[in-house]
């Protein structure tokens, strides 16, 4: 059976892989550190289809340092890898962002134990809509 919500993660990661590589090409980063942290980066792109259990604290950690070490592109990564990783990785989101994304989890969760398909991306779109209707002065 595959696994739609480890694929889906899964590719954010190589996306924010293109990103990483993109910085270290602009100079914006010491080169030799960079080498290292994209090294480890692969790493974690290798391990997570194979161990995705096993591998949740070396992805907490390079998400963190994502978001400690290159402070240009932190809001370009993912909030779905901070959710997904969790763990210190939480720290960064705000309290009511972690509400919406522990809505989303117990439908997945609901969804999967009737043996129901979940869209992901489809229901964080309609939370997100929810949440922008209830801030919306009427």
């Amino acid at each position: 059976m595959a696994d739609h919500h480890l694929d889906y993660h899964l590719r954010l990661l190589h996306h924010l892989r293109t990103i990483l590589a993109a910085v270290g090409e602009a100079d914006q980063v010491p080169e030799e550190s960079h080498v290292l942290f994209l090294e480890r980066f692969d790493e974690l792109l290798t391990v997570l289809p194979q161990a995705p259990l096993e591998s949740q604290y070396l992805g907490q950690d390079l998400i963190c340092q994502v978001m400690q070490r290159y402070p240009q592109i932190a809001h370009l990564v993912p909030r779905d890898l901070l959710w997904f990783f969790a763990g210190d990785c939480l720290h960064f989101m705000p309290d009511e962002e972690l509400d919406r994304y522990q809505q989303l989890d117990e439908q997945r969760h609901a969804a999967h134990e009737n043996g129901e398909d979940f869209d992901w991306h489809l229901q964080k779109h309609r939370l997100d809509l929810l949440a922008t209707a209830a801030q919306t002065p009427q």
